[in-house]
């Protein structure tokens, strides 16, 4: 039996995404103590000024999830600036075209190496349980998608495919561009607002660690998200043809 999804799954993947950061968060109801704060217990209980230390340690930690969150997004934006946000954010599997330039001469998936990087980066607002199950979630669902792509990939690309496999890393960049470029040229605008969700989530979690106040997060993350699918509907609007009108029967 294959690990991999199934194209009923990959279509459906940003419910499941959302799912698995959704349960996560949903610990707190089982897991009251917050993932940051019990390092900070472990590390400091019983030591001289515990309780500063502790709490000086949780703005680190919140702070160094705001970090990650934001390389998640350049990852994920370098990627989208080179594959289209179209394909991308489309349902259906798409195998048309193999793309090795930008961020896929390191990685071949770099955007679900940002999605790990984002669970890491918010998984800091979530309980010890919940932590662990938003990354270790994360990592089961990417691994089940890349492995998906990779048989459709390999069934339309065949043997140019299973060379640029063995020369770049499934999900751990290498420091030095493993195939040469093509000379393709990206679009940074059509790759950031593709993935303005993913720098709300950055720009949510930077407010927070800033504030410590929740509600400042979800404000901050939501209108992001407006934002995001109010472009993305007018975008699409867009690039609708235009519909000609009727010719006159007095022509």
């Amino acid at each position: 039996m294959s690990f991999a999804a199934s194209e009923w799954e990959f279509r459906a993947r940003f419910w499941f995404i959302f799912g698995i950061f959704a349960l996560g968060f949903q610990a707190y109801w089982l897991d009251h103590v917050n993932v940051c704060a019990w390092i900070g217990v472990l590390l400091y209980r019983g030591q001289e000024n515990a309780d500063a230390r502790i709490d000086h340690l949780i703005r680190v930690l919140f702070a160094a999830g705001t970090a990650v969150a934001g390389l998640a997004a350049l990852v994920r934006t370098w990627a989208g600036a080179y594959l289209h946000s179209s394909i991308i954010h489309d349902a259906g599997l798409h195998s048309e075209q193999l793309v090795a330039d930008g961020p896929y001469r390191r990685v071949r998936n770099p955007l679900y190496l940002g999605n790990m990087l984002l669970a890491i980066g918010v998984g800091v607002l979530a309980s010890r349980s919940g932590f662990v199950a938003i990354v270790a979630g994360m990592a089961i669902i990417v691994y089940r998608l890349i492995l998906r792509e990779e048989i459709t990939l390999l069934a339309s690309q065949g043997e140019g495919y299973r060379r640029y496999c063995a020369a770049v890393p499934r999900l751990w960049p290498a420091l030095a561009p493993r195939v040469p470029a093509s000379g393709a040229k990206a679009d940074w605008v059509d790759g950031f607002t593709g993935e303005l969700f993913m720098w709300s989530a950055a720009a949510a979690m930077a407010v927070f660690t800033l504030t410590l106040k929740i509600h400042y997060f979800w404000v901050t993350f939501g209108a992001g998200l407006a934002i995001y699918f109010l472009q993305a509907w007018m975008r699409g609007r867009s690039k609708k043809p235009a519909i000609e009108p009727p010719s006159s029967s007095n022509s």
